[in-house]
């Protein structure tokens, strides 16, 4: 039920009194200081100040709180009341979160209440669809983990590793995996891979981060152990277990491990008391654990199997009598297996026996063919989805095609003059930003018109742009022509993405970093800090200037330093990003600082942001840069 806590509370925007006050007592249902009761009371409150406004954005969250609350509280009638209201009017949910929700506790309703697996995961199966809508891959996972554990309680082991590898896909909590690999575990345990249980167990065992988790999953690898008849290594397993002192602390799982150890032992011919079984029972009965009780009286039952039928009988009837209140046929019909051998005559409890196999292999086909439908839908809406990808991109495409066979047999002229005007508008634009005192205008300028800029025009533009005006003047044919053309056209592209390439969003650090190994093939790069730095608050300009000004250091290094050692120390202040560039290269004197055009052109890049630049070098003694940019 920790899932079921509401993601939606942020960004509701109410006016008027009605919903402020719908919104006061919604805040107030959620209030676990409060009395269920209380709780209880201000969520229908909340209800009915907003029941008649379906349209309103806060209508969803309500009635799922009121609905969780109802689950909680065990008022089972009103749960499935308020459910259908919810979902009669579930066009006018503008949350897709919400009713991923409101569908998730309707499956963990239907699971752990109402025992209608089938009803479990269609339900299951729609809030994953929704929180698929909405990309939280977290509770996209726990949907699939919690079908698999439907398929797996319902013998559907194959399914239920299927679906459980797929959850694993969208899992990143540790505990949940840890779970989902205990789960997998227990499918391989079923079918009698006792190899695989063993490693999915151990995986499970060092994933979880809770001690308590991992003595669970070890007392699951001893049970594995039981099955396999390796009864030396489950005794040991579980001696180790009996005497941690975090397993003491929980009496249910306590119990659990001395009950596996005293059926352990007996299973493996060690002479044992009664007492031995006996005590666990009691922790179970005191905690009112009806299933370990279940597991108990069902370990007593063999137990006295053979040498007092009568009172092993008594210890099954109790199995017999709990199973079918806490309704779970399987246990029952695993106690009744025991009652046949003691009373092979009576045909009461064999029909019994016949009846429940039969109709828990109708439940377990209802699973498996249930889930094998969702199974099927989905691959069909994601199938329909990738198909109306895969029409838009190539309509897309085409489009792109048709218009650039235009422009190129239309305006190829035009490209000359374009080209022309394109080295002419920054040019003029690089002076004109040069002179304005906005120094972060400059900077964008300097990027603008990098030294490559000239180059480039003068060696691959300049020449061509002749080849095509003597092409003209002589009258050649017009292909000749607009092939130069389209060329100088390319070039210009490519050229132009090449002075833009500095990538400033959300995986700029990724980029950066490239960038900086990519100087450093013969060069241990060290970088330090850079975790406790949030990329994504930096502004465009600032992670422009600090990509240049590191990329200049960094061909400083390749070129001149022969450097086999570099670090970079990133740290953040309230104010400013600092910046420490090492190396132990061959260092220069600040007059051969000075002449170096890159870096005096770095400095400048630095000044234009309000930040600084301090150079620390000798001759022979390493090179060093602290850089200091604002926030």
């Amino acid at each position: 039920m920790a899932s079921c806590t509401s993601r939606n509370d942020q960004g509701m925007v109410q006016s008027g009194e009605v919903l402020d006050s719908t919104l006061f007592y919604y805040n107030l249902s959620k209030d676990k200081s409060l009395s269920l009761i209380d709780r209880n009371s201000n969520a229908l409150k909340s209800y009915q100040k907003i029941k008649n406004s379906i349209k309103d954005s806060l209508y969803g969250q309500v009635l799922y709180q009121k609905n969780l609350l109802h689950l909680i509280s065990k008022e089972y009638d009103s749960l499935r009341f308020y459910n259908d209201v919810l979902l009669s009017n579930s066009l006018n949910v503008d949350k897709a979160s919400v009713l991923g929700e409101q569908y998730y506790l309707m499956g963990y309703y239907f699971a752990e209440i109402a025992h209608d697996y089938n009803m479990a995961i269609e339900n299951y199966s729609l809030s994953k669809e929704y929180f698929m809508r909405v990309k939280d891959s977290s509770l996209v996972g726990e949907n699939l983990m919690n079908i698999g554990v439907i398929q797996k309680n319902n013998n559907d082991f194959f399914g239920s590793k299927e679906t459980l590898t797929d959850a694993l896909i969208f899992l990143k909590n540790p505990a949940k995996r840890a779970n989902c690999y205990n789960t997998l575990a227990t499918n391989h345990r079923k079918l009698l891979n006792f190899s695989d249980a063993i490693d999915y167990y151990q995986k499970a065992i060092h994933t979880a981060e809770s001690e308590t988790d991992k003595l669970i999953y070890e007392n699951n690898l001893a049970a594995n152990y039981i099955d396999n008849k390796e009864f030396d290594k489950a005794v040991t397993l579980l001696v180790e277990i009996s005497k941690d002192s975090v397993i003491s602390k929980n009496p249910k799982e306590y119990a659990r491990v001395l009950d596996n150890l005293a059926y352990v032992k007996w299973l493996s011919g060690v002479s044992i008391k009664s007492n031995e079984f006996e005590q666990p029972l009691k922790i179970r009965v005191q905690k009112k654990d009806k299933r370990g009780k279940i597991a108990s009286y069902t370990h007593l039952g063999e137990f006295y199997s053979n040498d007092n039928p009568r009172i092993a009988r008594i210890y099954f009837d109790s199995v017999i009598q709990l199973s079918k209140s806490l309704k779970i046929p399987r246990a029952e019909k695993d106690a009744l297996k025991f009652v046949m051998q003691l009373s092979p005559t009576n045909i009461e409890i064999r029909n019994r026996y016949v009846f429940l196999q039969d109709s828990i292999y109708d439940q377990e086909l209802k699973v498996k063919t249930q889930f094998a439908k969702y199974r099927y839908d989905d691959k069909l809406k994601q199938e329909s989805i990738l198909n109306l990808e895969k029409e838009n991109v190539e309509h897309q495409l085409e489009v792109v095609k048709e218009r650039n066979q235009k422009i190129i047999s239309y305006t190829g002229l035009a490209f000359i003059l374009f080209i022309s005007a394109f080295a002419g508008f920054f040019s003029i634009q690089r002076a004109k930003r040069l002179k304005q005192e906005n120094r972060t205008a400059k900077m964008e300028a300097i990027y603008e018109t990098e030294a490559d800029l000239s180059r480039k025009l003068h060696d691959d533009f300049a020449g061509k742009l002749n080849h095509a005006m003597v092409l003209l003047q002589n009258g050649s044919d017009n292909t000749d022509v607009l092939n130069v053309v389209d060329d100088l056209y390319n070039q210009s592209r490519d050229f132009s993405r090449k002075i833009n390439d500095v990538d400033t969003g959300p995986k700029f650090k990724e980029v950066l970093f490239s960038m900086l190994s990519s100087y450093c093939k013969n060069t241990q790069l060290i970088v330090t800090g850079s975790a406790d730095i949030d990329w994504l608050i930096l502004s465009d300009i600032t992670k422009k200037t600090l990509y240049k000004v590191l990329q200049e250091l960094m061909i400083n290094m390749q070129k001149h330093s022969a450097a086999s050692v570099v670090s970079i120390h990133f740290e953040r202040t309230k104010t400013k990003l600092k910046i420490n560039y090492t190396d132990n290269g061959n260092g220069a004197t600040k007059s051969s600082l000075n002449n170096k055009n890159g870096l005096w052109n770095t400095e400048k890049r630095i000044l234009a942001i309000n930040g600084s630049l301090t150079f620390d070098s000798e001759k022979g003694d390493g090179f060093k840069a602290q850089i200091e940019i604002p926030n």
